[in-house]
């Protein structure tokens, strides 16, 4: 501030004919003793009072400008009172965000940029890093309570959690101190971070880093704020090695020419022997209230111990800070008087004015007050590296609006020299989505994706549904086409049943050629002659329309597959049944009168066939045209597969058109099970008997597993069951006269099969027109 102040006056085009003058007062970091010069500044010009008027328009201050100070505590505390009278005050150290506040702070400048900039840097820095899990501490007062809202708002939108946030006292004196920092420490411990922002100034920081260290905390990545990363105070602590690695922003600054020159020159005037003569004519003269205690280090002040103190980053800042006021004094004072050789007094509010629209150079850089008054020249990021004599910064990047930064600079604390992780979430993998753990947005469970769900994003945070059409398995990024599902003509159980349709189809072709090449025997014609001929072609077309079961099923498919299977087995019930009454007949009313039920069973049993096809022929088409069955898709049963198969709409209908074929096997069965005969002769109502039983069997089989089978095992069960009942019938009724017909020629006679062959031959040779 002297040499700024000195070249000023001892210039020729900067406010030439004005010598300016000013006082210089020790804050000693307490708000009380900074108020003390602070209401000094404010006496009416020429007295050491304040005076209490109504209005302070025409008010004339006993200085022009105040110069700092450099704390942002103490600066909140004194830019409430200069605002108030509008003086200006320049900051060259005072980055909290509160004092951009122009209602509160009106008349508060700074050469600094606010905290809000040094904390866009310290995000860009963790991203650049990737921690992600943070612990925040920061002094008990405005600066460090300010830091902390800032810094928390500003990570939350950048997936940055900070697991711990506390507070620190801002008075090292505080009886408290160290109860309070010994939780802090804990906390960090049982945070399990690797990396801490602190945001105070030096003193605090050094109580709390001498602490750290007795109590052994393990090493730490520290962010470090321009209030502490340069100061001595810090450094000097004992074996602060052992506290990791600190990384840290300081304010760019340029450089002050001549400074060293001026300050080793002052140097020199203090060995010469005049120098404490008059300066102690120079304390003579100062009032007491005015001059402080002695300062007995500034007796031992050499070179070699300044050193540190003329690199200071800050000394520009206060450089500008002095030169900003001196350029907006020269053009207030040139625009009210149109000289460059005017003489105050002015309103401290005209200053302030000219003070925020002021632009200066200062070797060759342009400097002005951008929005809430700051001077914004960035940032460089330093680094402490650890010599043998001490510790050294180092410039690993820079920061302005954008980080650049050489991290190969920095060394870390850590074994391999790399940087330590610390962050709470894990990267997931494909398919995995994030589950927010506890109430910190960073820290999450991966969970896995179920199945016919999937993630596509590592962001996402909800597994997404599959369309129906399509599926995907557990922890998928994608989801598939479904494949079709029906009874494939290829698969084991299709081949399995073909084969065994094969086997019954050719089954009943011979016993038809055997049954049509003895046509006129009395076995075939007892067990109903041409009708046994239509009842075995009835029973190949059946199982022949078991294939509408198998392959993908069609409209046409589903409309034949039940119609179908109905109406070849009423034929082979209808000829059987036929065959039943003509039995109980001849069994049980043969004594009986003669009438029109007699005449059409005895001499019609034609009749009673194509009666019985009509009416089952009047059902399937009442099926097929209310309610027929169609293809559907089912896609929930399956997980990766679409279902097709044959939707019986119905269950009324389909129970209609079936049971009169039941119907029809129950007759049968009434008609034949009680006929008794000795068990030595041929039975052909024992044979329909059981042939009634195997469809009985048959169908008790087939219900309840097509009800509690699965949906795409039901065509291979209904196939099943018509097979079953085919099978049954063909070994129940015609195979036993095949027996007889192929190896067993003597049976084949009128007279070996007892009553009920010989009654049956009558009726026959009866009806034919050859009795």
């Amino acid at each position: 501030m002297k040499i700024a102040i000195e070249e000023i006056n001892n210039s020729t085009t900067l406010l030439p004919g004005i010598r300016l003058g000013y006082d210089i007062y020790d804050t000693c970091m307490e708000p009380v003793v900074t108020l003390q010069p602070s209401l000094l500044f404010l006496s009416r010009a020429g007295t050491n009072s304040i005076g209490i008027l109504c209005n302070y328009t025409d008010y004339q201050t006993r200085v022009t400008a105040v110069i700092g100070p450099h704390d942002s505590m103490l600066s909140s505390v004194t830019a409430k009172l200069f605002g108030f009278f509008l003086i200006p005050q320049i900051s060259y150290g005072a980055t909290m965000e509160a004092l951009n506040n122009e209602e509160l702070y009106p008349s508060f400048l700074r050469t600094v940029p606010s905290d809000k900039r040094q904390l866009e840097a310290m995000v860009q820095l963790l991203q650049a890093f990737k921690w992600n899990w943070i612990a925040v501490i920061g002094s008990n007062d405005e600066y460090g309570r300010g830091g902390l809202s800032l810094l928390s708002s500003m990570v939350a939108s950048k997936q940055i959690c900070i697991a711990f946030e506390g507070l620190i006292p801002a008075d090292v004196s505080n009886p408290s101190l160290q109860v309070k920092m010994r939780q802090t420490i804990q906390s960090i411990n049982e945070s399990k971070v690797n990396v801490i922002v602190l945001f105070a100034s030096d003193r605090p920081v050094r109580a709390f880093f001498k602490l750290c260290l007795e109590l052994k905390l393990s090493q730490k990545v520290w962010l470090a704020t321009e209030a502490w990363v340069m100061s001595d105070v810090v450094t000097s602590v004992d074996k602060i090695q052992a506290i990791g690695t600190v990384i840290g922003f300081v304010i760019k600054g340029g450089t002050v020419p001549g400074f060293e020159e001026y300050v080793y020159r002052l140097l020199e005037l203090t060995q010469e022997d005049g120098f404490c003569n008059t300066s102690q004519e120079e304390v003579d003269k100062m009032d007491s209230d005015v001059l402080g205690p002695q300062c007995w280090q500034c007796n031992y002040i050499s070179r070699r111990n300044i050193t540190a103190v003329l690199k200071h980053r800050q000394t520009y800042a206060v450089y500008t800070a002095v030169y900003s006021v001196a350029h907006a004094l020269h053009n207030l004072l040139c625009s009210q008087r149109g000289t460059t050789h005017p003489q105050p007094p002015f309103p401290s509010i005209q200053l302030l004015d000219k003070l925020k629209d002021v632009h200066f150079n200062i070797s060759n850089q342009l400097h002005h007050f951008e929005d809430y008054g700051s001077i914004n020249l960035g940032y460089e990021v330093i680094g402490w590296r650890w010599q043998d004599s001490g510790i050294e910064h180092i410039t690993l990047g820079n920061f302005n609006t954008k980080l650049n930064l050489n991290t190969s600079l920095v060394q870390f604390h850590t074994e391999d020299g790399k940087a330590p992780i610390s962050e709470c979430l894990t990267t997931c993998q494909a398919g995995q989505i994030r589950r927010m753990k506890g109430f910190h947005l960073c820290c999450y469970d991966c969970i896995d994706c179920e199945k016919g769900t999937y993630c596509s994003s590592p962001e996402d945070t909800t597994c997404t549904a599959c369309p129906t059409e399509q599926w995907s398995p557990g922890r998928s990024t994608r989801c598939y086409d479904r494949s079709e599902k029906y009874l494939f003509w290829s698969e084991p159980l299709a081949i399995i049943l073909v084969a065994l349709l094969i086997f019954a189809v050719t089954l009943t072709c011979l016993s038809g050629s055997l049954f049509l090449r003895s046509l006129h025997t009395p076995v075939v014609q007892a067990a109903g002659g041409a009708m046994c001929l239509v009842g075995l072609l009835c029973l190949a077309l059946m199982c022949l329309s078991c294939g509408l079961y198998i392959g993908k099923p069609s409209p046409t498919v589903c409309l034949l597959q039940q119609p179908s299977f109905a109406l070849c087995l009423n034929p082979c019930f209808s000829t059987i049944t036929a065959k039943a009454l003509q039995i109980m007949l001849v069994n049980d009313f043969a004594s009986s009168r003669r009438g029109f039920l007699h005449n059409l069973i005895q001499r019609r049993p034609w009749a009673i066939v194509a009666l019985c096809f009509l009416g089952e022929s009047a059902l399937c088409l009442g099926y097929i045209y209310v309610n027929p069955s169609t293809p559907g898709k089912n896609y929930k049963l399956l997980a990766t597969q679409v279902l097709i198969q044959c939707r019986i709409k119905s269950w009324a209908a389909f129970a209609i058109m079936h049971g009169n074929n039941s119907l029809l096997a129950f007759t049968s069965f009434l008609c034949t099970f009680m006929v008794q005969t000795s068990p030595k002769k041929y039975n052909i109502a024992r044979s329909i008997t059981f042939a009634m039983l195997t469809y009985f069997i048959a169908l008790i089989f087939f219900i309840p597993t097509y009800a509690t089978v699965g949906l795409e095992y039901q065509p291979a069960v209904q196939v099943s069951a018509m097979l079953l009942c085919a099978t049954g019938l063909l070994a129940a009724y015609y195979l036993p006269k095949c027996y007889i017909l192929r190896f067993k020629p003597d049976w084949n006679t009128r007279f070996y099969g007892g009553q009920q062959i010989k009654g049956c031959l009558q009726r026959w040779t009866y009806s034919e027109g050859t009795h």
